[in-house]
């Protein structure tokens, strides 16, 4: 099973969707299972150490604004 053309599947049947109860059906799923996972949990050890290497060069002043990088890496965009 491609998870990916999966999902699409689902998003496009979906949006054709004009049952109300289904849609509430769908609902209560995405709120059930939002309430049981945290994203944060589910992050990758390197995940993590990334993220806490980006908080730490903020608290150290080690950011540029995004001006400064869009005159630096505008010409690659």
């Amino acid at each position: 099973m491609n998870i990916s053309a999966e999902k699409l599947s689902l998003i496009e049947w979906i949006t054709k969707l004009n049952d109300s109860s289904v849609i509430e059906k769908l609902r209560s799923i995405k709120d059930e299972y939002s309430a049981s996972k945290d994203w944060w949990d589910l992050l990758e050890k390197e995940e993590l150490a990334s993220i806490k290497r980006g908080l730490k060069d903020i608290e150290e002043g080690k950011v540029h604004s995004h001006e400064t990088a869009r005159n630096i890496y505008g010409k690659y965009l």
